[in-house]
């Protein structure tokens, strides 16, 4: 078996992953109609999500990731599939917010475990090339699973969004188990000896930094769909172009950061919240009701937005190199606390100030992030431990 068949199909769990946390994004306008709700309110399907894998994030990997890695991962893709396949039946707003329950307490689970599980399929010496192709998944679902999921609401229905993060995540379930060969995950002494982590500073100020990243990346982007629909006046399937258009400018982000990050690490990691706060004085001050003028404002935002996933990822992996994976899940539950942070002071905003003030939340939390990144970069021999 060539390991990049079951490879392949962990890109694309990845990418249903987050098809399933942020796709809802792109139907946000529709459930705001079908569930009789303020955006504020059929924004916290996004929220409420985040808060859970933030909350349980690193408990539920050291409890589940001690078991056959395939077994893990198959089943957390069918709750995922289930899940969404219910929610495209769900008969009012709680139910909704009911079934994002299972899947967010899996997906830190899943998260951790794909990207250990597509190290070990290549040799010590190719395992970042594992872990690059591996992460071409979650680019893919953070940058085109909000588009789609606003393209096929537009053009087919509502409940067809939710039946393509569930047919996604089957297929991606399906080929695993197929493909996959068992194997099980690290002894409770490798795990144990994974909590000793928490004992840095640096990991700390990593973590805050990555919060401060995702609170401001969220701030704006979890409103995207509404505040294109409302600054600029054009049609559902416009906005999705202009989110596939955000989509492409992703991918090429988070190739260049990759470089860059590779190359300086530190000052690619401070520059990143000033391009974000950069990025949206231009979608402030230039966004109009043309769609020639929203394509580059569009990819410039999208290019910035994306590219913080793996800077956040680099960065806090930096600080706990000893432990990738459970760095890995601390990752996942602090860019999600920040998302809960982001979103909830957006949505205070938005009823002061109306949608201008998801741009105030961002430029706030980008301010934040860059002083704890400076914190842990001026000051490393003091925050080295506790």
């Amino acid at each position: 078996m060539t390991p990049g068949r079951p490879l392949s199909f962990i890109a694309l769990g990845l990418f249903g992953l987050y098809v399933v946390e942020f796709g809802v994004v792109g139907v946000l306008p529709s459930i705001v109609d079908r569930y009789d709700v303020s955006v504020d309110q059929a924004d916290r399907v996004v929220g409420f999500f985040a808060l859970i894998v933030a909350a349980a994030g690193p408990v539920m990997v050291v409890w589940l990731a001690c078991l056959d890695r395939r077994r893990v991962l198959t089943g957390t893709l069918l709750v995922f599939s289930l899940c969404s396949l219910l929610s495209a039946w769900a008969p009012n707003y709680a139910v909704l917010m009911a079934l994002r329950v299972p899947s967010a307490l899996l997906h830190p689970v899943f998260f951790s475990v794909a990207f250990a599980t597509a190290a070990s399929l290549y040799p010590p010496e190719r395992a970042t090339h594992a872990t690059t192709m591996a992460y071409i998944g979650t680019s893919m679902g953070l940058v085109l699973g909000v588009p789609l999921s606003t393209w096929i609401d537009a053009r087919i229905s509502y409940a067809a969004a939710f039946y393509f993060a569930a047919a996604v995540n089957l297929v991606a379930a399906l080929g695993l188990w197929f493909m996959l060969p068992a194997a099980p995950g690290p002894g409770p002494t490798e795990r144990a000896g994974a909590l000793h982590v928490l004992r840095s500073n640096r990991v700390w100020l990593s973590i805050g930094a990555t919060v401060a990243v995702f609170a401001a990346m969220f701030s704006v982007y979890s409103y995207a769909a509404a505040y294109l629909s409302e600054k600029t006046g054009l049609d559902g399937e416009l906005i999705s172009l202009l989110l596939v258009v955000f989509g492409i400018g992703g991918v090429a982000g988070n190739l260049l950061a990759g470089r860059w990050l590779s190359r300086r690490l530190v000052p690619t990691v401070l520059t990143y919240p000033v391009m974000l706060a950069f990025a949206y004085a231009v979608l402030a001050w230039f966004t109009s009701s043309s769609l020639w003028d929203m394509l580059p404002i569009c990819l410039l935002w999208g290019a910035v937005h994306t590219s913080g996933l793996i800077v956040c990822q680099v960065w806090l992996i930096s600080a706990a190199p000893d432990a990738p994976a459970f760095a890995t899940s601390l990752f996942v539950s602090s860019a999600n606390f920040g998302t809960v942070c982001g979103t909830t002071l957006s949505g205070r905003l938005i009823e002061w100030h109306g949608l201008d003030g998801t741009l105030w939340s961002g430029w706030l939390f980008a301010a934040i992030a860059v002083g704890l990144v400076l914190a842990r970069s001026i000051l490393p021999a003091r925050y080295n431990t506790a």
